[in-house]
């Protein structure tokens, strides 16, 4: 299997080695012949190439790779998109269709957490909503009319609601079967509505999977409240970008929860963080590489599911059990937890772990 791995910015170098060092060793141990593939995003592609993704990588991507690994992004400090700065992650969310964001958030009985309990997935659409970067055809959907006026424009589709809603209810049948809506469609009447009809419309062809609507700001409420509750929560771009990150925090740590982007219908796959660059420790090898880590488990996992591929699939379990051993262990923790670990002795752990089973 080939793997274009792309490190990009600020602590991406660095947790991305630390994760090829636990997938190496996963190869080896699970006989998958992993290859990996360097290419240059963010600002060392605007360095060489002026650009911080090239349409071309996104080709190679689409045709020639069974994976992806994306590293984290300074999309705050790109220039402008006419300067070549690009939004890297949207460039492959909106390039390769990786339609559906999910991320996982599980509390772990060992580790401190402010939700005792949690154990839920939230699938969140990735290529439209409020994110003007990405729902238009030409051009973004923020203008400015004058220099005192800001306009942005939320675009919502039938068919971007209705395929995250149909792949949050199959989740929901490999899981405890409940899928929760989240909307704003007391204010947002068309868009939310939009959303809501498209809900419902799946919601048929599974009749044995509990559902339920929540408004987005009862959900962050209820998210401390009573986490434990949900199991699969579906939203459209923005609101389920906040409560991801709300839900893995309340977790344990932003740095502790894995996401991929994926499309069912084309079989591409990346795996990328949840949280972002952290520009304020690049260099300093005391980043948590968790999160891309167990991202690149849950890539394997799909890959698996969707191949048909038994290997895979225990690949990612093993990978996933072999960091939370890891992190059971209060000195083989990184200092965001509570530890002392470096960024790539946590890889060689994990690895160790790994190789152990």
């Amino acid at each position: 299997m080939r793997i274009m791995t792309l490190p990009c910015d600020g602590i991406g170098p660095e947790i991305m080695a630390a994760t090829l060092h636990v997938l190496q060793a996963t190869s080896e141990k699970c006989g998958l012949d992993l290859q990996f593939e360097e290419e240059a995003s963010g600002f060392a592609s605007l360095k060489r190439h002026g650009i911080t993704l090239r349409e071309e990588v996104l080709d190679r991507a689409r045709t020639e790779f069974d994976g992806i690994i994306l590293g984290t992004q300074s999309h705050m400090d790109y220039p402008p998109v006419a300067e070549g700065g690009r939004n890297v992650s949207a460039g492959f969310r909106v390039g390769l269709d990786l339609y559906a964001n999910v991320r996982p958030a599980r509390s772990r009985p060992f580790l401190a957490s402010k939700a005792p309990g949690m154990d839920l997935v939230i699938m969140r659409e990735a290529t439209e909503g409020f994110y003007s970067d990405r729902n238009m055809f030409k051009g973004i959907g923020e203008m400015m009319p004058d220099p005192d006026m800001a306009l942005s424009v939320r675009k919502i589709t039938r068919k971007g609601s209705e395929r995250i809603c149909r792949e949050s209810f199959k989740l929901a049948m490999q899981r405890r079967k409940k899928v929760s809506a989240i909307h704003k469609a007391n204010c947002f009447h068309m868009t939310d509505g939009l959303f809501l009809e498209c809900f419902w419309d799946v919601a048929k062809e599974f009749p044995d999977v509990e559902t339920e609507t929540v408004i987005v700001d009862a959900m962050a409420a209820l998210l401390v409240r009573q986490p434990e509750t949900y199991d699969v929560v579906v939203a459209t771009n923005f609101y389920g970008d906040i409560l991801s990150d709300l839900a893995s925090e309340l977790s344990g740590s932003l740095g502790l929860a894995g996401s991929i982007n994926a499309n069912a219908d084309t079989g591409l796959c990346c795996a990328q963080a949840q949280h972002g660059s952290a520009p304020d420790i690049e260099g300093q090898n005391i980043a948590n590489p968790t999160s891309l880590i167990l991202s690149a488990a849950m890539m394997l996992s799909w890959l698996g599911e969707h191949r048909a591929r038994r290997d895979l699939m225990d690949a990612g379990r093993m990978i996933s059990e072999a960091v939370d051993q890891v992190l059971d262990d209060p000195a083989k923790r990184t200092r965001d937890v509570g530890g002392q670990v470096n960024t790539d002795d946590f890889g060689r752990l994990v690895a160790d772990a790994v190789e152990a089973v």
